[in-house]
């Protein structure tokens, strides 16, 4: 018996976290879900007791402590092996549910067309710390550049979020790229978080019934 993995993606701001909390909430009283079955909530990075070391290492905002674009992208990736090693691949193993806050297509976003890396290199990475599984589900909740720097004026910024618009800019051209290319669900999330809960809901149902 495999589980079932879904990823919410997309840039700060889109209401991932608060989506993912709904969804904590709402699958295991849906119906859908088999009744032996359990959900788990995680994120990237920072899914495992290492993943939270790691996060605390690339979302430091203190110039003196920030890695280098590619060791940045060298601790995702050792991030995600560990992730999916000693969290992921298990549950799903055991027939579990299991969100993720963020997986590969960040990646892909951030470092690729965000930081310029080498798409190539980006990918075998993933290859290496994946070794091929890949989520069931990626929904993109898709909100505008302008909109997420307005969400988020009254917060601590950490490093990645203090990166600018123009960082910003290229990381969201980026995602609607990849969810293209990819097959994923995108859903606006510049509506009121319910109507976003209520399309999530929808789009996972009829995924379901396929």
């Amino acid at each position: 018996m495999k589980g079932l993995f879904i990823v919410l993606e997309g840039i700060d701001g889109c209401g991932k976290s608060t989506q993912v909390n709904h969804l904590s909430h709402w699958l295991p009283n849906s119906g859908i879900m088999p009744k032996e079955s359990s959900l788990h909530i995680t994120r990237e990075p920072g899914g495992t007791v290492l993943g939270a070391s790691l996060r605390e290492l690339l979302l430091n905002d203190k110039q003196e402590k920030s890695p280098d674009p590619l060791t940045e992208l060298l601790l995702y990736a050792a991030d995600r092996a560990q992730h999916i090693n000693q969290l992921i691949r298990p549950l799903l193993k055991n027939g579990d549910w299991v969100i993720s806050d963020r997986f590969s297509g960040s990646t892909l976003a951030y470092q690729g067309f965000g930081r310029g890396l080498d798409f190539d290199i980006i990918k075998d990475l993933e290859k290496i710390a994946t070794k091929g599984l890949k989520p069931d589900l990626t929904i993109l909740l898709n909100l505008s550049v302008k909109e997420s720097i307005k969400r988020r004026e009254a917060k601590t910024k950490d490093r990645i979020e203090a990166e600018g618009k123009l960082f910003l800019e290229k990381v969201s051209s980026g995602f609607s790229k990849i969810a293209s290319e990819e097959g994923w669900v995108t859903i606006s999330a510049e509506e009121s978080p319910s109507e976003v809960s209520h399309k999530i809901e929808k789009e996972i149902t009829h995924f379901m019934e396929k």
